[in-house]
């Protein structure tokens, strides 16, 4: 049982949005800093691109802060004309947060490792893929398909902030970014943790469709 309910896929999202907090409350403040050129010194860098980097910000905060609303069963059933609107913001935030991400690899040198830079790369990719395939489900009224690809694009989408929770205290308590390769292996297996519970959640309520199928279809 207990196990059943932590693979709801609105316990991954709230799961998901609790381990992204940090990055989305420092994305709703670079969308103010950014316009005014106050950036902190460790984003300085992103000043040659503000473009880029203001709609990555606000896309990613969009992203993270509707994807939790969406999961909620509730507002499907009962509200489904505002559920099909944020859908498309939805939507639409997550396939700008994979374009800006990576125009902004393409434009930002970068320091870090080989394996994070795979992975912002292959994780930009797969959120534009995964929204697409998302789009095309619920366009064939695939609807169970259609939230796989969902709570796949989310945990792609935010699982990299999950590696917050570990790296932020150390740089509160440092006074400066963490680098280097131990750090960079840390932050690729907190998204590559991310992506693997989706899965999981996607396995789980798929078995738990079979299992209620086959529970109706049982004599009395």
């Amino acid at each position: 049982m207990m196990l059943h309910k932590f693979a709801k896929p609105k316990t991954l999202a709230f799961t998901l949005l609790f381990l992204s907090a940090i990055p989305i409350l420092m994305s709703l403040a670079l969308v103010v800093q950014i316009p005014l050129g106050s950036l902190p010194e460790d984003a300085a860098k992103f000043l040659v691109i503000p473009f880029w980097h203001w709609f990555h910000v606000l896309a990613g905060a969009s992203f993270g802060l509707i994807g939790p609303i969406q999961f909620a069963r509730v507002l499907q059933l009962r509200f489904g004309n505002l559920h099909k609107a944020l859908g498309r913001i939805f939507i639409v935030a997550g396939l700008v947060l994979g374009v800006s991400g990576l125009g902004i690899f393409a434009q930002v040198p970068n320091s870090s490792h080989f394996i994070a830079d795979a992975m912002r790369v292959g994780a930009g990719a797969a959120l534009i893929l995964t929204l697409l395939l998302s789009l095309n489900a619920i366009r064939r009224r695939d609807i169970q398909s259609h939230r796989n690809w969902i709570i796949r694009a989310y945990a792609i989408g935010m699982g990299a902030g999950s590696v917050s929770i570990v790296l932020f205290p150390v740089y509160i308590i440092k006074g400066a970014p963490i680098d280097g390769l131990l750090t960079d292996i840390v932050f690729v297996s907190s998204w590559l943790f991310c992506i693997a519970r989706a899965e999981f959640v996607i396995v789980r309520t798929r078995q738990s469709a079979i299992n209620k199928l086959k529970m109706s279809k049982r004599p009395m």
